[in-house]
C-alpha cells in the first residue's frame, strides 16, 4: 500500500543480460510427428438408394413375403403390406439403403430366386 502524499513510481528499465546477448534462434524443441491437430468438416450423408421389386406373373406371394422377411429384415406385416403393393402397383419399394448395401440385397434376392426357380426381379434408384 502507498502512504497518502507518496508518488508510486517504476524503476527505470535495466539492460538485462539477454539484452546484452547476440540474437540465437531458440533451443530446438521437440517436434510432434503425430497427426496435425486441424478442424474436421462434418461428413455427408451417403446416397441413399430405393431396391424395387417388380411384380411377375410366376414368383409366388409367398416367396415374396419370405424374401422381404428373410433379407429385408420386414415384419410379417410390412412384408404383406409391401407384397400387396407390388401385386396391385406393379413395383414396391423393399427397403432404402446405401448403393452397396442395396446392391447385396439385391444380389442375395436374385440369388435366392433362381435357386427356386422364381423370375423375380429387383432394381434400385436413387432416392429422393
Amino acid at each position: 500500500m502507498i502512504e497518502p502524499g507518496l508518488v508510486a513510481t517504476r524503476a527505470p528499465a535495466r539492460a538485462s543480460d539477454d539484452d546484452k546477448k547476440p540474437n540465437r534462434p531458440p533451443p530446438k524443441q521437440k517436434q510432434d510427428t503425430g497427426v496435425a491437430l486441424e478442424e474436421r468438416t462434418r461428413t455427408k450423408k451417403p446416397p441413399m438408394y430405393k431396391v424395387l421389386l417388380h411384380n411377375d406373373d410366376y414368383t409366388t406371394k409367398e416367396f415374396v413375403v419370405f424374401v422381404l422377411q428373410s433379407v429385408f429384415q420386414r415384419s410379417e406385416t410390412d412384408a404383406l403390406a409391401i407384397m400387396t403393393h407390388v401385386h396391385n402397383q406393379g413395383v414396391g419399394v423393399a427397403g432404402v439403403y446405401t448403393f452397396e448395401i442395396a446392391e447385396t440385397k439385391v444380389q442375395k434376392t436374385v440369388e435366392l430366386a433362381r435357386t427356386n426357380e422364381y423370375p423375380l426381379q429387383l432394381s434400385i434408384e436413387p432416392s429422393e
